[in-house]
């Protein structure tokens, strides 16, 4: 019980300091971690590992890949490359289908590529089509996040869902079918909510000024920034996919390395480099392109890590065994893997944490469960996985780099994310039900 109290305290105590005191995130965060440490009876030392390692494991996974992602965006803004590349989409699927564009370009990409990286990608883009249509960037951003989101916790080769059924001795290929059944239909109510409802928060689009808005660049260069980084990380993502089986060979390795999300981003950043007319201390300097990408890109950095502080604190306390044991009684079927999921989520924030660990709960009660048949197997991995998504909110990095790089309130990030991760968590597991009862 004590777990729960703190956490509800923890989590109380950030919400006042950022809305009501606007405590500046990154100090909220750090000091609610701290706070939940000592209310659950962590040693000193277990508390300080914590904060090194939940702080460093952020930083070393997604730290310089944010870097690079804002250093590209602020190029292309500023380059008109942006622009250009908006000019043409909306030439191509008109102005009253950005969202749904959004909602599945963020599908496809985010079943190759982790969603942080994506994200990062795709917000320069998503920014200018939504000022050049004049639609809501709120609801534009809140279909792109929830697209990324689906793919990440039921498609594999995405990590999380892959783990799972290896766990739970799942058929790959059934998973992958039926993940992208599930998951697709799970995202009609999203969309409808980006549409209707998150749409109506405003949040301002504030773009670059074009540098020299007479010279924009040719589209093909605008593109290279964007497309080569995801072909990249796509190719990558191919070769480690464990059905192929490829002798390593110069271009394996090659593709191997370039295709790590930080090199291919870094190479984002080089390419454009090809956009502004002049390379001078315009670009490279403190105070130039870079240097004000660097300043928008440290607060987001800051922000993230703190959250991973938070998200590790909580896995060190033991939460997920007091949660296990909680539910450990409950013998509903598909439901109990949602549910378990579903708590270990909102608890520590991390999908793949949340896919991996109530797999590895789940898996020695499947025949009590009920559930040890090929085809439960199955969507066993996807109830968790719809579990996994539910309700992203402050101990969940990908909702600190949403929320900065939008310049989304805390508040305006629960109305939208963690409401939107509700429903396609609920939604799927619905769906998962009905297809029991038909099939």
């Amino acid at each position: 019980m004590i777990y729960v109290v703190a956490l509800i305290l923890a989590l109380t105590f950030l919400i006042i300091g950022i809305v009501k005191f606007k405590v500046h995130p990154f100090f909220v965060l750090l000091l609610a971690a701290i706070l939940y440490g000592f209310l659950t009876g962590m040693s000193i030392d277990l508390i300080i590992e914590s904060i090194n390692s939940g702080f460093g494991n952020i930083m070393g996974k997604i730290g310089l890949i944010i870097l690079f992602g804002v250093t590209m965006g602020t190029i292309l803004e500023k380059s008109g490359g942006a622009m250009v590349i908006a000019t043409k989409i909306l030439k191509i699927i008109g102005e009253k289908s950005i969202h749904l564009a959004m909602m599945l370009t963020g599908y496809v990409l985010s079943i190759p590529i982790f969603a942080d990286s994506a994200l990062l990608i795709m917000n320069p883009l998503n920014k200018v089509l939504s000022k050049k249509a004049g639609v809501s960037f709120a609801g534009t951003t809140i279909a792109l996040a929830i697209g990324l989101t689906a793919a990440h916790v039921m498609v594999p080769p995405t990590p999380g869902p892959i783990a799972a059924a290896g766990i739970l001795n799942a058929n790959l290929g059934d998973v992958i079918l039926w993940g992208l059944l599930v998951s697709l239909i799970a995202l009609i109510p999203c969309y409808f909510f980006a549409t209707q409802i998150a749409s109506k928060v405003e949040l301002p689009i504030a773009l670059e000024p074009i540098a020299n808005p007479d010279k924009t660049p040719a589209l093909w260069k605008s593109l290279l920034a964007l497309i080569i980084p995801l072909v990249l990380i796509l190719l990558k993502s191919v070769l480690d996919y464990p059905e192929i089986q490829i002798e390593a060979s110069f271009f394996t390795k090659s593709i191997s390395f370039l295709g790590t999300p930080v090199i291919a981003l870094l190479i984002g950043v080089l390419l454009s480099l090809v956009l502004p007319e002049k390379l001078d201390d315009t670009i490279f300097s403190a105070n130039g392109w870079i240097g004000e990408s660097l300043k928008v890109a440290a607060p987001i950095i800051l922000i993230t890590g703190a959250g991973g502080i938070f998200g590790k604190m909580l896995q060190n306390s033991g939460i997920a065994d007091v949660i296990t044991e909680g539910l450990s009684g409950v013998n509903i079927g598909l439901f109990f893997p949602f549910l378990l999921a579903v708590c270990l989520k909102i608890a520590q924030g991390s999908s793949t944490v949340a896919l991996v660990t109530a797999a590895s709960i789940v898996a020695p009660l499947m025949p009590a469960l009920g559930l040890n048949e090929p085809f439960m197997q199955t969507l066993t991995v996807l109830a968790i996985g719809g579990g996994s998504a539910v309700f992203a909110h402050v101990n969940d990095s990908f909702f600190w780099v949403l929320t900065q790089l939008t310049g989304m309130s805390v508040k305006q990030g629960y109305q939208t994310q963690s409401v939107a991760t509700f429903i396609f968590g609920v939604s799927a597991m619905l769906v998962i039900y009905i297809i029991t009862l038909i099939v």
